[in-house]
């Protein structure tokens, strides 16, 4: 096992188990195992990133999970491990027209295929958090949880998190009234008070309410689902 730095036999060995899917793909004959997992999928602002990972087998990194359980500094930590020692990886944004145009179910599928196929080495198995995703020639396996449960998608997780998370910084810099650095422009009380009190912003997403609600938009689907 690749190790990162020294940390808690407890951790190494939760870590390892996260491989439990990759490992049985890798029984069953494949080798290039990618884990495909998205960002800001339920935010009222901006793009949606989508990350795609293919790690090494039994590659360890210490606190590796899903972001949504880690803190800032140990995703930042996290991400440049996983650039600097990864077989592949790939992230994309899926911007604010396609969510509104495709719905965001839709626009997370297109965001996944995009992101495998971004990928500079191509994967011969992909796993994806709850998504079912249909490859043409890659076969696919989708997990509930999958973020914490999977090396691969939680690795995938933390790329796409971060990389939203530091776009997110700069639309603060510019739409500093929605406190977007705080928020990560989810529906909070205080964000969607600032919404009524300021109107939305060229990045708010049209077919999301309460946003479509406040623009009194009837012909786009509602899509924060």
């Amino acid at each position: 096992m690749i190790m990162i730095k020294p940390d808690s036999i407890e951790d190494k060995m939760r870590v390892q188990r996260l491989y439990a899917y990759e490992d049985l793909a890798r029984n069953q004959g494949y080798n290039l195992i990618a884990g495909v997992d998205e960002a800001g999928r339920g935010s009222l602002i901006g793009c949606m990133t989508v990350a795609a990972v293919i790690l090494p087998p039994d590659f360890y990194i210490a606190k590796l999970n899903d972001s949504k359980k880690l803190s800032a500094h140990q995703r930042n930590k996290i991400f440049d491990d996983i650039l600097e020692n990864c077989i592949s990886y790939n992230c994309v944004e899926v911007s604010v027209e396609e969510i509104d145009s495709l719905n965001i179910y839709q626009a997370t599928l297109v965001g996944m295929k995009r992101a495998v196929a971004g990928l500079k080495i191509q994967p011969d198995f992909v796993l994806t958090d709850a998504m079912k995703v249909e490859f043409k020639s890659i076969p696919t396996q989708s997990i509930v949880h999958g973020d914490a449960l999977s090396a691969s998608i939680a690795a995938a997780s933390v790329i796409a998190k971060v990389t939203r998370d530091r776009l997110t910084d700069d639309w603060d810099k510019k739409f500093p009234q929605y406190n977007l650095n705080h928020n990560r422009g989810y529906g909070t009380k205080a964000h969607i008070s600032a919404i009524k009190k300021f109107g939305p912003c060229e990045l708010h997403r049209k077919s999301f309410n309460p946003v479509k609600q406040l623009l009194g938009i009837k012909n786009l689907t509602s899509a924060n689902v």
